[in-house]
């Protein structure tokens, strides 16, 4: 199973990763793995996670 979360604006490179990180991390506690990510044009990173 698959799950997809929006890390909203974060124009910093260093307050993007922080986010990125701490939602990983958080998911990992629920079961999930971090499996690929994007970023868009707006400054805002796609996770994806599988369970």
């Amino acid at each position: 199973m698959y799950h997809t979360v929006v890390i909203e604006y974060s124009p910093k490179a260093e307050d993007m990763a922080k986010k990125i990180e701490e939602k990983a991390n958080d998911m990992l506690r629920g079961g999930y793995k971090l499996i690929t990510m994007s970023m868009t044009g707006s400054a805002k990173a796609i996770l994806v996670f599988q369970n």
